[in-house]
């Protein structure tokens, strides 16, 4: 993976992102290079006893242990016909690292969020699993919700409501809260967990394209933003536009730069951290610290 460190990694406000191409059976499938700190051919697995089907056991890389998922049976495909070509995916996104076992890897593609397509019913039981579709010289490449897969494995690894006791009694507020968030699942549990917080005012949106729309639509109707809305939330990776290419719209705007940008996404790390810092953002907040995002929504609009 040395793309990495070589300066091919995009700056951040562009829309675009890498991805590495990986394959299960006939099957090409994506993962967003930020994710990804090394690529490994398989290691022995120490098996745990109790867990779930999808969860191989754990290995140990360089003194630490990290769980590794069959990626296959997690999408309900058969085993590998090849298993010593196999690959082993080291990933860290929500603070946490994960080995992801694959049974190819191929190559690295940049690619712009404008050309990846949302999934739809097509995709045959995949379209809960995917968070978008490249169409790539008459082949397809799948981007999945490896977020997603980890919640349905482990769902105390997602955002969980009950935390949200712990800030004790709460006002209602009726601040107007604008989310961007591709997940249906996080969409679900996010409108959830902020009505749990006080705040029912909320403006949802599949990515990052549909909210800037929605912004542009209040200018031009003549409405004075501040008024209409008071905060935007957003994912950092999403179909047809990402986060920090909103968040740098928005910023770059000066009738939307007033408007106070978090970003919470399982991409908040201290290597990535300054990305979301370079387009302007108000504050990041890594998933799923929701009792830290409701303290940040609470100091940036109450």
């Amino acid at each position: 993976m040395k793309e990495k460190d070589n300066g091919i990694l995009l700056e951040s406000g562009t829309n675009e992102l890498e991805v590495v191409e990986f394959g299960i059976g006939q099957n090409k499938f994506g993962i967003n290079v930020i994710k990804v700190k090394e690529i490994l051919n398989p290691l022995p697995v120490t098996q745990i006893p109790h867990s779930h089907r999808s969860v191989q056991g754990i290995i140990e890389i360089r003194g630490e242990v990290v769980p590794v998922i069959d990626v296959g049976h997690a999408l309900g495909f058969p085993p590998s016909e090849h298993p010593e070509q196999d690959k082993f995916i080291l990933s860290e996104f929500n603070q946490t690292k994960i080995v992801f076992h694959v049974h190819t890897v191929t190559q690295i593609h940049r690619i712009s969020w404008e050309d990846i397509e949302k999934p739809d019913r097509m995709y045959q039981g995949l379209e809960t699993q995917i968070t978008g579709v490249v169409k790539m010289d008459q082949e397809m490449l799948l981007l999945l919700d490896f977020e997603k897969i980890v919640a349905d494995i482990s769902p105390d690894s997602s955002i969980n409501k009950s935390q949200i006791k712990t800030l004790g009694e709460r006002e209602r507020s009726e601040k107007c809260i604008l989310i961007a968030e591709d997940s249906a699942l996080l969409r679900s549990m996010l409108e959830e967990t902020l009505h749990e917080a006080g705040y029912t005012n909320l403006s949802l949106y599949e990515d990052g394209k549909e909210a800037m729309e929605y912004l542009d639509s209040l200018i031009e109707d003549g409405k004075n933003i501040e008024d209409q809305l008071q905060l935007v939330l957003t994912d950092i990776e999403m179909p047809q536009m990402d986060g920090h290419h909103l968040t740098k719209r928005i910023k770059d705007d000066s009738r939307l730069d007033k408007l106070p940008v978090i970003i919470f996404s399982s991409l908040i790390t201290d290597d990535l951290r300054h990305k979301g810092e370079m387009v302007g953002a108000d504050a990041q907040v890594s998933k799923p610290e929701i009792v830290e995002l409701v303290q940040t929504i609470d100091r940036l609009v109450l």
